[in-house]
């Protein structure tokens, strides 16, 4: 029986934070209520503040969340492409179609995240800018990768390339929403696959466009 009622908490606590992480896509955290968090969950208030005491608990818990479903949507995905060049280029694909899918239905938490809390100091600004540093470590660890298996040219600047490849995903999300998808998609892959080309002394690995 306690196994039982832990086991529905648990789903009851995921169901919340995927509708949380889904809402705040759109109307970025600080704009979800409480009550209107529960409804759409279809949970109680009481129910609710079981496994939260208040709005900012939940907005670390949420922002876990989404880190989780970006590694598993875009990081294991590209991690099965072999080590360099061509998994560089997988995680930018994987992340696109992340976006192109709709998963979320605003396209991206952190695009939101970043702009709501960037100039708002406190522990979430701190957990969002800590998974975008994390998620910055895994590119740039990447492209490390690519460089000591002689799939970059020597001199590359690891952390710059991830700066700019996420840089590109970025642009993506607020083109494809504003102004012609399609064109952003296109645009973001080329970009992304045209640099890698060109740092690369075997640009046979990576598809010509």
């Amino acid at each position: 029986m306690t196994d039982g009622r832990r086991l529905r908490g648990e789903r009851s606590r995921e169901s919340i934070l995927a509708r949380t992480v889904a809402l705040a896509s759109v109307d970025g955290l600080g704009g979800l209520s409480l009550g209107r968090l529960a409804e759409a969950a279809g949970v109680s208030k009481s129910g609710f503040f079981a496994h939260w005491r208040d709005k900012e608990e939940l907005q670390l818990d949420a922002v876990d969340w989404a880190a989780r479903q970006w590694v598993d949507h875009i990081v294991r995905p590209a991690m099965r492409a072999p080590a360099g060049v061509r998994r560089l280029l997988a995680m930018h694909e994987a992340r696109l179609r992340f976006y192109e899918d709709g998963v979320l239905p605003g396209g991206c938490f952190f695009f939101v995240a970043q702009a709501e809390f960037d100039d708002r100091p406190g522990p979430v600004r701190d957990k969002v800018a800590k998974a975008m540093s994390d998620w910055l470590t895994s590119v740039r660890v990447m492209a490390e990768e690519a460089v000591a298996l002689g799939e970059l040219l020597p001199g590359t600047d690891p952390a710059r390339l991830a700066f700019e490849i996420n840089a590109l995903g970025e642009a993506t999300v607020a083109h494809a929403r504003l102004i012609d998808s399609a064109e952003a998609y296109a645009y973001s892959r080329a970009a992304v696959l045209h640099r890698l080309r060109a740092l690369c002394p075997d640009p046979e690995l990576l598809p010509e466009a």
